[in-house]
This record gives C-alpha cells, sequence and structure tokens, in this order.
C-alpha cells in the first residue's frame, strides 16, 4: 500500500483539493508526472491538461487544468493553477471559449517567445478538446 502525502490544489477561483491521497499525475510541461509520498524536492511549470487524483480513501477524482506550477517536497505537493475546473464540470462551450480567446491572443502576439508559448498553449487546449469532449 503506497504511503498518503498531504495535497494541496488552489486556483485563484477557490481551494479544489486539501487532502490527503497516495497519488497524483500532474501535466508537467516536460511530460505527465507521478506524485507520490517521499517524492523528491521539485518544482515545475504545469501545462494544460488533465490532473488526476487517488485519494487516501481509494477514491480519485480528475480535473482540468489550464496552466501553473506544482512545488513537490517529500512531505507533500501543492499545486497553484492559473485555473482548473473538475473534469465533470467542463462544457465544450467553455474549453472552445478558451481556444478562440488563444487564437486571437496568438494573432496579436507582439513577439516570438510570447507567439511560441501561445503555439504550445494552444495545441494543448485544442488536445483536450478532443480528448475530454468527443463528438
Amino acid at each position: 500500500m503506497a504511503d498518503n502525502f498531504n495535497f494541496e490544489f488552489v486556483s485563484p477561483e477557490r481551494l479544489l483539493i486539501s487532502d490527503k491521497v497516495s497519488e497524483v499525475v500532474i501535466p508537467a510541461t516536460e511530460g505527465e508526472m507521478t506524485v507520490m509520498a517521499h517524492h523528491a524536492p521539485t518544482m515545475t511549470m504545469i501545462k494544460p491538461g488533465v490532473v488526476t487524483v487517488k485519494y487516501a480513501s481509494g477514491q480519485s477524482g480528475k480535473y482540468v487544468i489550464f496552466g501553473g506550477f506544482a512545488d513537490i517536497t517529500p512531505e507533500g505537493c501543492t499545486l497553484l493553477a492559473e485555473s482548473a475546473v473538475s473534469v465533470d464540470e467542463l462544457s465544450r462551450d467553455t474549453l472552445m471559449k478558451r481556444i478562440d480567446r488563444a487564437k486571437a491572443d496568438l494573432e496579436d502576439a507582439e513577439n516570438h517567445e510570447h507567439r511560441t508559448k501561445l503555439e504550445h498553449f494552444l495545441d494543448a487546449m485544442t488536445h483536450l478538446n478532443g480528448v475530454l469532449i468527443p463528438g
């Protein structure tokens, strides 16, 4: 049985989770990352994607995150989201609005660095749209 650790998942809108968990899978910018108790200290940027949480109770939950960063220590993990919502609360309309806004921002990008960041964001959002809300 895996050890449990403290997990805090916060967005500017609300505290999503403050609980004991056995595992969290996060969409880090370098690829998906599984966090478990006693993890090496790490800070990482988060790209848009799905956060999967396995609670100490055995239940699990999935959340869509639209960017942020994670602070991981051997004792716990804090995930600070730019914006996040439960997968069950996400609608195609909400996701399409974010995609349309990213496309408009891309057209107005002032430099190469900003354009590249927006292109990566738009790619991740388009992938989410196909995976989470098919057809």
